[in-house]
C-alpha cells in the first residue's frame, strides 16, 4: 500500500489491513524518496492511497467495502 500519514483515506485503509490481520508493505510517500512516482506508475494517477494485491490488480481510494470485498474474494482462491 502506497500512502501517507497526512491521508484519511490511507489512515482508513491502512486501519482496515490491520485490522484484518493482512500482511502488507506500507510504502509511506513522505519517507521514500520515489514512493510517489512509484505509486502514480501503477495508478496512472496522484491519488492515494494505492493498494497493490499480490495478483497484481490494483485500487486507488478504495472504500472499505470496495477492499473488504477484494480481501474476501483473495481469501476464497
Amino acid at each position: 500500500m502506497y500512502g501517507a500519514a497526512w491521508c484519511g483515506d490511507c489512515r482508513r485503509s491502512k486501519a482496515l489491513l490491520d485490522g484484518r490481520d493482512v500482511d502488507y508493505e506500507y510504502v509511506d510517500l513522505e519517507v521514500v524518496v520515489d514512493g510517489a512516482d512509484r505509486a502514480k506508475a501503477i495508478s496512472g494517477r496522484t491519488q492515494i492511497p494505492v493498494v497493490v494485491f499480490p495478483d497484481g490488480t490494483h485500487f486507488t481510494e478504495p472504500t472499505d467495502a470496495e477492499l473488504g470485498a477484494k480481501l474476501d474474494e483473495a481469501i476464497a482462491a
